[in-house]
């Protein structure tokens, strides 16, 4: 599809990679790792390739796939970091290996805050699961990924400056690799993706909400990944139902019990054996459950909406800083925890939500936290620092803005 729109875009697919048999991990971040390090040959190989016809002027890679700069660095090619999350995490994993090097234990036995450059206090607790145990093997991938962060020629950030000023500042200024030179980084977001459509048409829900009160509902979806037990499921319906907030709310079907993320496509939920009995038809006057799937960029951008209860990923965030919607972050993997804290403390553009030591959110903090951010003055604040990032991040992608200035620097790079 990419290529019929932009035929100057090509397509190298690698072999499939068949992992050893004796490869066992409960943790998908541990296989991605091993996928793409079974792959550094065939990379090498297909870039050498390229090079045959073509004169490459940069090697770009994300997070998981950093190990593979030693290869951009054999062939002499200019290799990039592209960092889909923020700032502040980035500051934090940059950080990483000088933390590695200063304890001998794991992070989950570390009963304090993480000491990182630019960042707000952040509970070793909270960071990533693939870095709690030091004697897991994604652990091991990770400080690997991490230290191979400075050897880049620049790092691609999908974030602009004046939301994360402090964290960018400690990066720039080397605070965050006390021992290396620290590359350029190139802020050049928000990027974000704007489909409205599935399987055709304009959802249902976009016109339920053309009849809703202006900023009158709450958003909750929780990313493509996240999923909810069935007890949650029904604690956060009884929340919404005693707040007396109009809602839209995104539904899956529970985890099973070898699955903890939606990694494999799922079925509709059968709303009416995991919601309370009666709950739609209660609420039908004044909430729409959405099964699966919902227009996201679409929703937040509506008039019609007011808030939104979010998993805290990089993306949701940024489309709701750009339609200037204020959250209630729910975090559930990956570095959520961390954006969580980094959103309500160090930008101030959401509530936190409360959880028990086992993860479970009860219904008086979902009654709470949705009422707060819909029907509350206190809230005013977060609303007022919202909408001023909204315009902020308008101006980084203007003409003449941080965003595209910095993108302009980084392919102004490549022709030299």
């Amino acid at each position: 599809m990419v290529s019929a729109t932009i035929p100057s875009v090509y397509f190298h697919h690698l072999p499939t990679i068949t992992l050893p048999s004796t490869t066992t991990s409960n943790n998908h971040e541990t296989l991605t790792f091993e996928v793409i390090r079974l792959n550094k040959p065939h990379l090498h190989q297909t870039l050498l390739s390229i090079s045959k016809t073509h004169t490459i002027k940069a090697l770009i890679v994300d997070f998981f796939c950093a190990a593979s700069l030693s290869i951009a660095s054999q062939l002499n090619i200019p290799a990039y970091i592209f960092f889909t999350s923020g700032a502040g995490c980035l500051a934090l994993f940059l950080h990483l290996p000088t933390i590695h090097q200063k304890t001998t234990k794991s992070l989950k036995d570390l009963d304090t805050f993480v000491d990182a450059p630019g960042l707000p206090p952040i509970l070793y607790s909270d960071m990533p699961k693939p870095v709690l145990d030091r004697t897991d093997k994604a652990y091991e991938y990770v400080i690997e990924s991490a230290t191979c962060f400075p050897s880049s020629v620049g790092i691609i950030a999908n974030t602009f400056e004046s939301l994360e000023t402090r964290a960018l500042k400690a990066i720039s200024d080397g605070l965050c690799v006390p021992n290396k030179t620290t590359p350029p980084i190139y802020c050049i977001g928000p990027l974000i993706t704007s489909s409205t459509e599935k399987n055709g048409g304009v959802p249902e829900c976009l016109t339920w909400l053309d009849s809703q009160p202006s900023r009158s509902v709450i958003f909750l979806c929780f990313g493509s990944l996240g999923l909810f037990s069935k007890e949650q499921l029904r604690e956060i319906a009884i929340g919404l139902e005693r707040s007396g907030q109009r809602f839209l709310w995104v539904v899956r079907n529970p985890p099973s019990d070898n699955q903890t993320l939606a990694t494999s496509p799922q079925s509709d939920p059968d709303l009416d054996s995991l919601l309370p009995d009666g709950f739609l038809d209660r609420t039908k006057d004044r909430g729409y459950v959405v099964k699966t799937w919902a227009p996201q960029v679409a929703v937040l951008n509506h008039n019609s909406v007011g808030g939104f209860v979010t998993h805290g990923g990089w993306n949701s965030v940024l489309e709701a800083v750009s339609a200037g919607v204020p959250m209630v972050v729910w975090p559930l993997y990956a570095e959520q925890r961390i954006n969580k804290v980094l959103l309500v403390e160090e930008m101030k553009i959401a509530l936190p939500i409360n959880e028990s030591k086992n993860g479970f959110v009860a219904v008086s903090e979902v009654e709470k936290r949705v009422t707060e951010l819909m029907d509350s003055d206190t809230v005013n604040s977060v609303r007022e620092r919202t909408v001023a990032m909204k315009i902020a991040a308008e101006e980084a992608l203007s003409e003449g803005g941080s965003s595209r200035v910095a993108l302009t620097r980084l392919t102004e790079s490549w022709k030299h």
